[in-house]
């Protein structure tokens, strides 16, 4: 009889990446870690000794908790978040079951380190159009879901970074940037080790409208003038940013799941 207090991988990894992924909480001990420092994406470390102090802020969470095999720690961690009225599951299996079949995993050495509310702060140009807006998104899916993103004038991003302990990103000469032909999204997926053909069909609409090669592939123009044209809507750049989310989350289940679908007029013809 299936599980009522687990998830399994399958169902976590379809989850995985959408808006209404579960939070994850990582319990594994250091140890387990250090042998293997990935994380599952979105996920963060948390202290299974120390419950009790951090239950409470996951209230109102769904939550999927992770250990090395899915026994006694996640186990008990998702029962005590139960107890405290948090909708807790542990995954099926654990880290090793989610490695195994081949699931997403994030290089925790690539993580920025966090603010005093276990936040990464990203900074980057005002006005974005389309890495500043794919960049984001991809942090907030499969890196960090509170990651706080500032846009300033781009003269000032470097001094931002430095006064606000901010990783800059898409300005020339930073880490977080363009490569070659490739854009400061490819170079997230790359560094941050998502390896997923969903991601990386995402990556080539992406790389195609914000290098004006509209040529690779033939969702680019469309995908562009969307960009755009939310650029024009909105004069707050974190107000645009909500905005966008939802356009690369469509972006992204199209990528995932419904490249073969195709749309007609049932008959195959249109009305007269």
């Amino acid at each position: 009889m299936p599980s009522t207090t687990a998830i399994t991988v399958q169902q976590l990894s379809r989850l995985m990446g959408l808006p209404g992924a579960p939070t994850i909480v990582d319990v594994r001990i250091d140890e387990d870690f250090a042998a293997d420092p990935r994380l599952l994406p979105a996920s963060h470390r948390c202290n299974f000794k120390t419950i009790s102090a951090w239950a409470a802020d996951l209230a109102g969470s769904q939550v999927a908790v992770v250990c090395q095999r899915g026994q006694k720690l996640s186990q008990g961690v998702a029962a005590w978040l139960r107890h405290e009225g948090v909708a807790a599951e542990s995954l099926e299996g654990g880290f090793e079951a989610w490695r195994d079949a081949g699931g997403l995993l994030v290089r925790a050495d690539k993580i920025p380190s966090r603010d005093e509310k276990g936040r990464t702060v990203w900074v980057t140009r005002a006005r974005p159009k389309v890495d500043r807006i794919a960049c984001p998104w991809l942090v907030r899916r499969f890196v960090d879901p509170h990651a706080v993103f500032l846009f300033v004038e781009p003269a000032e991003v470097a001094a931002v970074a430095d006064r606000f302990h901010a990783v800059p990103f898409d300005i020339d000469d930073v880490f977080w940037s363009h490569r070659g032909e490739r854009c400061t999204f490819d170079t997230m997926i790359d560094e941050f080790g998502l390896e997923s053909q969903a991601l990386d069909r995402l990556a080539t609409i992406v790389r195609a409208a914000d290098t004006a090669r509209l040529d690779l592939v033939p969702q680019a123009a469309g995908f562009l003038a969307a960009s755009l044209g939310l650029s024009r809507m909105f004069r707050d750049d974190l107000v645009q940013l909500e905005a966008g989310m939802t356009l690369y989350d469509a972006f992204f289940r199209w990528c995932r799941d419904a490249t073969d679908e195709t749309h007609n007029w049932p008959g195959g013809a249109r009305p007269s």
